[in-house]
């Protein structure tokens, strides 16, 4: 399309559209969630207030604008318009927000992975061993463009399905999921024994195997990216041996909040979990904490969940790993 130039009263314009209207005006549903709305993309959840907008699993979002060029895979200067042509509920292009599916891609490979293996090893404390083994399977890589660990998640044919990011520089906060990742098939090692533990994130699955290393391979583990149960269910049908859930989240409310929904579904399906706390936020600050302080055992590094009264009894020496 040729160029257009927009005032920045009309880009503010385009901006502030209530995006809640704007949907329902093309026949879209939403479902209201306190404050919010909700509105389904394919099986991922967006919660939307006013002119902004969140994806819940990829953790990330923006304003009208964004939303138009992510949903509706428009440029900026096509959003701007589109999103002005549209306030006041007249509707220009088709009655359906479409968006265009794209395959998954991995992002692509750097010729070796010296930085991502040095910030895991000397600024994470993950153990050399541990590490190695991942990257040995593929799973744990450095993008070439931007130089991001990336944490992969196959399926059981070995068909890369997910992607997670995670920022090394010094300082960087960045992580996220590369795009049209499957959630259900994200960062996980199976292994032979029954018992399955699942983390929020890689680093923190990465941390609590260096801190419990005896015989770590035997055992499954799965890092959701997010506090989504997807991959866990994923696992416990492509993995049948599995007949032990170890959840093993945050320790704040949205990591506990998460931990005892997943454990209502498991109570109710009759498999067998526990919830493991860690004592500080993560497992990865338990890791650092104890390889800065006196050594502890194994056993001390976790809490048990003391709000969730159902299933098995809560043990901290319940880890027979």
């Amino acid at each position: 399309m040729s160029f257009i130039r927009f005032s920045n009263e009309q880009k503010e314009q385009a901006r502030r559209t209530d995006l809640v209207e704007l949907l329902r005006s093309q026949g879209e549903i939403l479902k209201r969630s306190g404050k919010e709305w909700e509105w389904k993309d394919g099986s991922q959840k967006i919660t939307i207030r006013g002119n902004l907008w969140y994806h819940q699993y990829e953790r990330v979002g923006g304003d009208a604008i964004d939303f138009v060029r992510r949903f509706c895979n428009k440029s900026y200067p096509e959003a701007v318009e589109y999103l002005l042509g549209n306030i006041g509920g007249t509707i220009k292009t088709s009655p359906h927000v479409v968006k265009e599916v794209k395959p998954f891609k991995l992002p692509p490979t750097n010729k070796n992975n010296s930085r991502v293996k040095a910030y895991l090893l000397q600024t994470r404390g993950i153990d050399e061993d541990v590490y190695q083994a991942f990257e040995d399977k593929g799973l744990i890589y450095e993008s070439a463009d931007y130089h991001n660990a990336v944490f992969v998640g196959f399926d059981k044919n070995g068909v890369p399905r997910h992607a997670n990011k995670r920022g090394i520089g010094k300082g960087s906060t960045f992580k996220g999921n590369t795009s049209n990742s499957q959630p259900e098939y994200s960062f996980h090692w199976f292994g032979s024994s029954n018992k399955i533990y699942l983390f929020e994130a890689p680093i923190d699955m990465l941390s609590f195997i260096s801190m419990h290393k005896t015989n770590w391979k035997n055992h499954s583990y799965a890092a959701s990216c997010s506090v989504s149960d997807r991959v866990l269910f994923q696992c416990l049908k492509d993995n049948p041996c599995i007949k032990k859930v170890y959840i093993c989240f945050d320790s704040d409310d949205p990591g506990q909040t998460a931990a005892n929904k997943i454990s209502t579904k498991l109570f109710a399906l009759g498999i067998e979990y526990e919830i493991l706390v860690p004592k500080l936020k993560d497992w990865n600050e338990d890791l650092q904490f104890a390889a800065n302080n006196a050594p502890h055992k194994s056993a001390d590094f976790f809490l048990p969940n003391k709000n969730d009264e159902r299933g098995s009894e809560r043990r901290c020496q319940a880890l027979s790993i």
